[in-house]
């Protein structure tokens, strides 16, 4: 079996995102479906391959990419050498997003192929993960954070997870660059939903990276001890490694990062190394599928927890393929207030990650990655390049 073509379809779809304490208004992004065909009849696919999940799609400077040289060289390859290609992508530089869009396309590839689920074809372990409620920031006042925490105990989330106020001011309701820090309102905030939820709820913390001084992340940290969260999150910006390092020595609660770090496995390996986290962080557009297999089984050897960071269909068909014991929870969300996340988008049959009441969801079973695609929708609104 040969690489016969690699096809990037862009394709325009309606979204409404929560900004600042309100959803706004329906706008219109540009989606990708990357599609690498075979002289067989195989064929890969993989939806995004920028921002959160893998509902945003690539620029067109990346779809040029695609087509360009990076189809160039895989033109007349065996689809299923994916361990080479991978090597060949970080000696050449590739950016670190495309590097694991053809990655994840090839391993669709392969499981499609043979008809199976990927986490089937990686090797399963489980179908079903725990989830965690993962907020937007900037959701209101920390009264709106406690209700929502409450509202996400209630439909069976086990754990919530709460991105704070950064680039907007709480006291105002208004934007801002994002110094100085609102650590106090960030403080209550924690307090607040503690109180909402009681004791048996796991609660965590992301600032996203904003807590400018090392200062800071200790007081924040000290308090996440008090009320007993789980981790804390990207604190402060991760090009700071040796702060990371003192941070970790001083902190009981475990730090959680490099969440956005570049560099894959490699970055990740050297912060275990250095004591840099205590936890460690991935997503399949740091690496592919291929990435976070490798990461899982580093920290698996380390005996340190790879939480997978974001949602989406690669992202839960790793965790099926992978022990609790090592990539404990599901990122579920963003969510908010009034955000939908049980309707599919239109170019779905199907969202990936149903709820379940006790806090699961579940690992789709279709082959490759689990799409359920809408194909005349995506034609209908494909955008001609």
């Amino acid at each position: 079996m040969k690489i016969t073509d690699i096809e990037v379809i862009p394709f325009r779809v309606p979204r409404r995102t929560f900004h600042n304490g309100k959803l706004g208004a329906e706008t219109t992004i540009i989606q990708t479906l990357t599609r690498i065909h075979t002289d067989e009849g195989a064929e890969g696919l993989y939806l995004g391959g920028a921002g959160h999940g893998d509902q945003d799609g690539l620029n067109a400077q990346d779809r040029a990419a695609l087509r360009g040289g990076m189809r160039a060289r895989l033109l007349g390859q065996d689809p299923f050498d994916r361990e080479k290609f991978w090597h060949w992508m970080w000696v050449s530089n590739t950016q670190e997003n495309l590097l694991s869009v053809i990655d994840m396309a090839l391993w669709d590839l392969q499981a499609r192929h043979y008809n199976l689920p990927l986490h089937k074809l990686l090797g399963g372990c489980r179908d079903k993960v725990k989830a965690y409620a993962s907020t937007y920031p900037n959701m209101g006042t920390p009264e709106v954070y406690a209700e929502h925490a409450a509202a996400c105990k209630a439909r069976g989330y086990q754990h919530y997870k709460i991105h704070p106020y950064y680039f907007w001011d709480p006291q105002t309701g208004q934007p801002d660059p994002g110094r100085p820090s609102h650590i106090d309102w960030d403080i209550e905030c924690c307090r607040a939903v503690r109180a909402a939820v009681g004791n048996d709820m796991v609660l965590s913390f992301d600032p996203w990276g904003t807590y400018r001084t090392y200062e800071e992340a200790v007081k924040v940290g000290r308090e996440l001890e008090r009320l007993d969260f789980y981790w804390y999150e990207h604190p402060m910006n991760e090009y700071r490694v040796g702060t990371y390092e003192k941070l970790c020595a001083e902190l009981d609660i475990p730090i959680l990062s490099p969440e956005i770090a570049a560099g894959s496995i490699y970055t990740r390996a050297d912060w275990i190394r250095r004591g840099a986290s205590d936890m460690s962080r991935i997503d399949v557009l740091r690496g592919g599928v291929t990435g976070v297999r490798k990461m899982a089984a580093i920290c698996e050897a380390f005996g340190v927890k790879c939480e997978v960071h974001m949602s989406g269909f690669a992202n839960l068909q790793l965790l099926g393929a992978s022990s609790e014991d090592v990539c404990e929870y599901y990122e579920r969300g963003l969510l908010a207030p009034g955000v939908d996340e049980e309707t599919p988008l239109p170019y779905l049959e199907a969202i990936c990650d149903p709820l379940d009441a006790d806090g699961y969801v579940t690992v789709p079973t279709e082959p490759g990655m689990g799409y359920r695609l809408i194909w005349d929708y995506i034609e209908e609104n494909r955008v001609k390049e």
